[in-house]
């Protein structure tokens, strides 16, 4: 199987090694800023210490002593440390937070462009809300890596080792016994912070499966609506928040806890600091001013301390969010795989399938030792039940999947061995399920050549008989078809999809359905169309209209996996066999015309 087609996604958590590497890849490339965030920082945290330093002198000299002088010097001092402060808060939050916000942003345009380049199968097994969430969500952790949290963080810890050095000058025997607490506090912490850590990834999955579902919903509204099941998809949307809440409330019992924690060690320092501290001021070794100093470095070193914890958290989801992005970059990337394949050169786009068997569940295989040859220029008909295999064969055909024996072949090539972004530049679809942008109509038909000209837009919208409704629009071309364009019907979507294809100019075109959603008269008009665009081109037409396959070069009958009849229209006519079968239960011999052309078989 093709490293490609293996499922991608991976259930283990990454190692706590690639996770930090990520860490210190982004902090690295943000080392300018994170370094002049940092002297900044330096610069903030020495002007704090200004008021509390100036206590001891205020006490003891200007009070104490009466060196009145002194006063003016003292406000003085703390009045500009206080500018300072307040202009250094400012900048930092300027400099640091619109960094985080970019790199967030850089991270939310690497994890798209890394998904967009993702397998197909990587999507069949993904829910949309998913991927929205890994893409929009997950990133958004980053700010506490490469902004304010960081920054605040490596404050703290510079914060509290000159108030733990002032300390240890004032009374080193207090400050000894008070580093045992902190001590105790510090390893709990660092315990929380490995048992909440899990707790915020699962949070973010459940967020994701959350969004996933609402996002269904919301889409398939109108068939939520239409067999009355408001009340089921609120059950499920409420069993998921319930889930969310829960992982919520149970994150928040441990923050409280450790911020309970880190409340007690405060108070027990106090205890400390009221016993230790009144004994030496009763036996003279500090005075009054010393203690209130004191009092107040105590508190710079308790503050940070809380202050970390709380950062500590945020940095711990921030991993979380890091551990689920690693998981998404560290995907095979079709691209990936393209750099070790041949370029495709020229081609006269003729496919083969040798002995093709491919499963999307081992073990149950969907299409069994196909065989066919689809020359240059020529069409091939798929018909057959349903589940019979058609749009997995035209999947392969696209490359989209890949076989799990046999090859399919591209003039001679295994498509295996070509680059796929060069090779899907040689089709052109229109899938079943006709999908259009929330954009114009010409938008929409610009997709696969966005400097197309007004006029190329309009030939193709003639050739695909996309005037007929066009034109009795206000707006015409310009007319905002809304999301999945759900402002047109099926038919009219299907044919902006036709005229998009044709201005695709493909050399391989596959027609999966193309006229399904048309009335007889409006394919009747559009099947002209179709055939001066399936000339010159190698084309793959699944339909379940066989009128609108008579003429196909060949026609090849599926059946369960398998190809039980081949040949042209004429031939299996003859054969008297399936297609005869199939092709009788929508024909009216006596009025000569096809009566059932829209059955499913």
């Amino acid at each position: 199987m093709p490293d490609s087609d293996k499922p991608t996604k991976k259930k283990n958590p990454l190692s706590w090694k690639m996770v930090a590497r990520e860490a210190r890849e982004l902090i690295w490339a943000q080392r300018w800023r994170l370094s002049f965030g940092l002297v900044l920082m330096i610069v903030n945290r020495v002007a704090g210490l200004v008021l509390p330093a100036s206590s001891k002198y205020l006490i003891d000299d200007v009070v104490g002593k009466g060196n009145s002088e002194l006063l003016i010097p003292l406000a003085i001092a703390v009045g500009l440390a206080t500018v300072v402060q307040a202009g250094t808060t400012f900048s930092l939050s300027q400099i640091i937070s619109v960094a985080a916000q970019r790199v967030i942003m850089n991270m939310r345009i690497r994890v798209q462009d890394q998904i967009t380049r993702l397998p197909v199968r990587y999507f069949d097994d993904t829910k949309t809300g998913e991927l929205i969430s890994r893409i929009m969500t997950d990133p958004d952790g980053i700010r506490n890596l490469v902004g304010t949290g960081i920054i605040q963080l490596v404050g703290g810890v510079f914060t509290a080792a000159i108030a733990l050095a002032v300390l240890f000058y004032l009374n080193w025997r207090l400050t000894s016994v008070t580093l045992i607490v902190l001590g105790v506090f510090g390893g709990a912490m660092a315990f929380a912070f490995t048992r909440l850590r899990p707790i915020f990834r699962i949070r973010r999955e459940i967020n994701a499966e959350v969004t996933a579902r609402l996002n269904e919903t919301l889409g398939g509204i109108r068939i939520v609506k239409a067999y009355g099941a408001e009340d089921r998809e609120q059950r499920s949307f409420s069993d998921g928040v319930e889930r969310l809440f829960q992982n919520i409330a149970k994150s928040i019992t441990g923050v409280s806890a450790v911020t309970a924690f880190g409340s007690t060690i405060i108070g027990m320092v106090g205890v400390i600091m009221i016993a230790v501290g009144g004994k030496s001021i009763l036996a003279g070794n500090m005075t009054l001013g010393d203690f209130v100093m004191y009092i107040f470095f105590t508190g710079l070193l308790a503050a940070p301390i809380i202050q970390m914890a709380s950062i500590g958290t945020q940095i711990s989801e921030a991993f979380a969010g890091l551990d689920r992005i690693r998981e998404v970059l560290s995907m095979t990337t079709e691209d990936a795989e393209d750099e070790t394949r041949e370029p495709l050169g020229e081609t006269s786009a003729r496919i083969t399938f040798e002995d093709v068997t491919f499963a999307y569940k081992e073990g149950v295989p969907v299409l069994r030792n196909v065989n066919l040859e689809a020359p240059s220029g020529s069409t091939t008909a798929l018909v057959g039940s349903s589940g019979s295999g058609k749009s997995t064969l035209v999947s392969l055909v696209m490359a989209f999947n890949h076989p799990q024996s046999g090859r399919v072949l591209l003039d001679g090539r295994d498509l295996d061995t070509i680059r796929v972004r060069e090779y899907r530049q040689l089709l052109g679809v229109v899938m079943q399920d006709n999908f259009l942008f929330d954009g114009t109509i010409a938008d929409n038909i610009r997709f696969p050549k966005p400097d197309a000209t007004v006029a190329e837009v309009e030939r193709v919208g003639r050739i695909a008989n996309c005037d007929e409704f066009v034109n009795r629009l206000e707006d015409g071309y310009d007319t905002v078809v809304g999301e999945r364009g759900v402002k047109l019907s099926g038919g009219q979507r299907q044919r902006v999809a036709i005229a998009r294809a044709i201005l695709a100019d493909p050399q391989i075109l596959i027609l999966d359905e193309a006229t399904s959603s048309l009335d007889t008269e409006s394919e009747a008009l559009i099947q002209e169309g179709l055939r001066r665009l399936r000339q010159g081109r190698t084309t793959f037409v699944i339909a379940h209209r066989l009128s609108t396959i008579r003429s196909a070069d060949q026609i090849l009958v599926l059946e369960g996996g398998e190809v039980v009849e081949r040949g042209t229209h004429e031939q299996l006519m003859l054969v008297n066999g399936r297609y005869r079968e199939l092709h009788d239960r929508q024909y009216d011999w006596e009025t000569d015309r096809f009566v059932n052309p829209g059955e499913d078989y």
